[in-house]
């Protein structure tokens, strides 16, 4: 029975197995298992706290991002109103412009119209003026023709301007 290696492997075998279990090998080893079990649970607990702060910023810069396209097409759109505006304030002072200019062409027009027909007025008072001193020369002649001729002068003068 003990001439056999098969014996002494198996009797090798328990007592290897009897000083493990004396020596509290297998509760150190199940120890050890359960520390690396809780260290990787830890370190999973900690990946999964960080994957979710992760997804919290991932979703916060997507809200500012949104925000930030909402900014901006707000500023765009305030941008084209006060283009907008400031396109029709300067049609409306372009017009108002025109139309004070229209107006002042015109009243330079009538006051040169008002000039020339003063002008003529003049000219014409002035040649019957003549015409009348010439006629009234030739037919009245003396001292009561002169007196007259100055009233008469007078008074086309006066009825003429």
């Amino acid at each position: 029975m003990f001439g056999h290696a098969e014996t002494w492997v198996a009797v090798a075998f328990v007592l290897f197995v009897a000083l493990l279990i004396y020596l509290k090998v297998p509760a150190k080893v199940a120890a050890m298992l359960d520390e690396r079990a809780a260290r990787i649970a830890k370190e999973l607990a900690e990946a999964k706290k960080l994957r979710e702060e992760a997804q919290a910023l991932l979703d916060e810069y997507k809200k500012k991002r949104v925000q930030a396209e909402k900014d901006a097409e707000d500023i765009v759109a305030l941008a084209r109103r006060e283009a907008e505006a400031y396109a029709h304030e300067t049609r409306a002072k372009l017009a108002e412009t025109l139309e004070r200019r229209t107006k002042q062409a015109e009243q330079k027009i009538a006051q040169a119209e008002q000039q020339a027909v003063k002008d003529v007025r003049t000219a014409a008072t002035d040649v019957a003026i003549s015409a009348a001193t010439e006629l009234l020369g030739v037919a009245a002649e003396g001292a009561k023709g002169a007196k007259l001729i100055e009233e008469s002068i007078d008074a086309v003068k006066s009825r003429l301007n």
